[in-house]
């Protein structure tokens, strides 16, 4: 079914305001509305052209007014949001990511010209566990369930989805589990994390497999979503994976293998001084790490990403200008004495 009238929530943040300003230059796109609680930048606007922003919040019933006055007939849900803002934002997230999309289905099911929905999530729902397959497909059932932070409020939010579908089966729904995203312009926790000064901390004796998609794929993906036909669930990530070894290195930073019981008071310092905000799901991911089956996205959704999940990383440690904190030679002296330093313990 072709978008006449496309609505994208979460305007103000990269991925949803990018997505305005390209279906805006879609022709075959009638009309965009942006709606967010917050306006977009300057910079953006401009670029979002013709898109209309409408200053509303998905946690109010009135969304469905917007919907309904605007005629919209396709929703993209695009305002799900990890975004580090410090332990003090972790109940607003929780209410824009799972109160949010509540209501925003509840609108979406009281308007009858809605025929089309897209929803960015994430393949956190899939969870980080020792116990997990080398590859989950988008049928695999966690081993644990996620319990905390974005991870379940992802893994809530496809829940209702899945009711939405129930109650309106005349809805085309597509459901994109997001890898995690990197890019120049990106900034998560993961991104804070590489850009940590001079020693990135990791748990020692784990060395995850990470998998990521470019935020260029990851808008691609979003656009083709509204203006295709393919609906369903698909996992969307880069081909192949990093180490998070060698992500540290790659990004010119020195990897510290540090005692799990020593992690959480390090993670707790770098989470009072604001430069990362971990918690016990980043800490999960990045000793268990997380890949993802990509066949159904590349052979029912019909997109093969343009980014290896290596080329990804190479691009934001060059758009962030990351450089080697040490020379080589040092690094290897540093590494050499740290691996002296745990077998004295042993």
């Amino acid at each position: 079914m072709a978008a006449n009238v496309v609505l994208v929530t979460g305007v103000s943040g990269y991925l949803g305001g990018h997505l305005a300003a390209r279906l805006a230059e879609d022709d075959s796109v009638e009309r965009v509305i942006a709606v967010d609680t917050a306006a977009p930048s300057a910079g953006l606007t401009k670029l979002m052209g013709r898109a209309e922003y409408v200053r509303a919040d998905v946690r109010n019933p009135l969304i469905g007014k917007v919907i309904t006055r605007a005629r919209v007939d396709t929703v993209v849900h695009a305002s799900l949001t990890a975004h580090p803002a410090g332990p003090s934002g972790r109940t607003l997230h929780k209410e824009m990511n799972v109160i949010g999309t509540m209501q925003l289905l509840a609108a979406c099911q009281r308007a009858p010209l809605v025929r089309k929905l897209v929803v960015k999530s994430s393949t956190a729902v899939y969870g980080a566990s020792p116990r997990d397959p080398a590859m989950f497909t988008e049928d695999t059932a966690p081993a644990e369930l996620p319990s905390t932070g974005y991870a379940k409020d992802n893994a809530e939010v496809e829940g209702y989805v899945r009711g939405f579908g129930r109650r309106r089966p005349d809805v085309d729904i597509t459901t994109l589990r997001f890898a995690n995203l990197i890019g120049p312009t990106v900034d998560t926790v993961l991104t804070r994390y590489f850009a940590l000064p001079v020693v990135v901390p990791t748990v020692l004796g784990h060395d995850s497999r990470l998998q990521l998609l470019h935020v260029e794929d990851a808008l691609s993906v979003l656009h083709r979503a509204v203006t295709g036909s393919a609906s369903g669930t698909f996992n969307v990530a880069g081909d192949g994976v990093l180490l998070l070894s060698q992500a540290i290195r790659r990004a010119g930073r020195v990897p510290v293998s540090l005692p799990g019981p020593v992690v959480r008071p390090i993670t707790s310092l770098f989470r009072g001084s604001r430069l990362v905000d971990f918690g016990p799901e980043q800490v999960r991911y990045l000793n268990y790490g997380r890949v993802v089956d990509t066949t159904r996205l590349k052979t029912v959704f019909g997109y093969p990403p343009k980014w290896t999940t290596r080329q990804a990383f190479d691009d934001y440690v060059r758009g962030r200008r990351l450089r080697p904190v040490l020379d080589p030679e040092r690094l290897a002296a540093i590494e050499r004495g740290l691996l002296h330093a745990v077998s004295v313990v042993r």
